[in-house]
């Protein structure tokens, strides 16, 4: 089996697990989310801590088992702490500003862009030009900080456009006569 696999996976204090055949529930203070289990799979818990284990032995069970266990391992930290993400946004005029289930974003286009917030996900702007992405759901709050960057990722000769808060932009050398 999947040495990543075999760990367990601790369930936080506070946080809820409903294992119902393939399907289990995880509820938490921020939020609830749910997990279809392949069938290759098995999970079980034993008191504070959930196991997984395979139940056909070939090569896609040993692949999914080591997934599935990670998957289980972000939706606790999930339900029980939040994940989140920081945009910043750098270019003269570039603002951010969220209304109601909208985010409008002005960045440098001829129109401004409304972005429909999804359920389960919070983003709130501190400043106009920082963005801060909050939900339970780890896969949902990265796809939405990509979206977001992809309406302008950063050029590589200025750096203009959105970016992680983290991220480093290598910038290219212009073209010398």
């Amino acid at each position: 089996m999947s040495r990543i696999a075999n760990r367990p996976v601790a369930v936080p204090a506070g946080v809820t697990v409903n294992l119902s055949g393939n399907a289990l529930a995880m509820k938490g203070a921020k939020g609830e989310l749910r997990l279809t289990l392949d069938r290759s799979v098995k999970v079980e818990q034993d008191g504070a801590t959930l196991k997984v284990s395979q139940v056909e032995h070939d090569h896609r069970a040993h692949a999914i088992a080591g997934t599935t266990r990670a998957l289980l391992n972000n939706m606790a930290a999930g339900v029980s702490r939040g994940f989140e993400k920081k945009l910043a946004l750098v270019g003269v005029g570039y603002r951010a500003q969220v209304q109601g289930k909208n985010l409008n974003l002005t960045l440098g286009f001829s129109h401004p862009i409304n972005f429909a917030i999804p359920a389960g996900i919070t983003v709130e702007t501190p400043s106009q030009t920082d963005i801060v992405i909050r939900g339970a759901d780890k896969q949902l709050v990265g796809q939405v900080a990509a979206e977001i960057r992809g309406f302008r990722p950063p050029e590589p000769y200025k750096g203009k456009g959105v970016r992680y808060a983290n991220e480093q932009i290598i910038l290219k050398e212009t073209k010398k006569k």
